[in-house]
């Protein structure tokens, strides 16, 4: 028996880790020379975050809201697909809600609907404060099954 008849006949042996996941993402360069980092993965989920610094500042001292978006675009791409086939965003949505006051942002994303060719998830970006900083939804399609 090959070690890919193990796998289909035992699929979670075959799960990554979260190192093998970020080590699969660091390629995802912008986000990650951004200072994107991976920092939990669930199955439809991922938790990102982005330390702050002036390279992220906008001329008015704000966060800028290119920055706040690279970080909710990857956590959408690691939780849609670190363990399932490629998908890439449709569309996205994003509500910017308030200024982070803090020194690093958190992003979720969670998976709402996975169908059969799109899915949907939506993602809350937080600063370390606790504030709601943005709300993003993303529709994706599925490139791969």
């Amino acid at each position: 028996m090959s070690a890919s008849d193990l796998n289909q006949s035992n699929p979670a042996a075959a799960e990554p880790t979260l190192n093998d996941v970020k080590k699969r993402f660091e390629n995802d360069r912008f986000a990650t020379e951004s200072g994107a980092v991976i920092e939990e993965i669930q199955d439809g989920y991922a938790r990102c975050s982005m330390a702050l610094e002036p390279r992220h500042k906008n001329a008015a001292g704000s966060v800028m809201g290119g920055a706040i978006f690279t970080l909710a675009d990857f956590a959408f791409a690691v939780a849609a697909n670190w363990n399932k086939p490629l998908h890439v965003s449709l569309s996205s949505q994003i509500t910017y809600l308030s200024a982070a006051k803090g020194t690093k942002l958190i992003a979720e994303a969670r998976r709402i609907k996975d169908g059969h060719s799109t899915c949907y998830f939506e993602t809350e970006i937080k600063d370390d404060l606790g504030r709601l900083v943005a709300h993003v939804t993303t529709n994706g399609f599925t490139v791969s099954r």
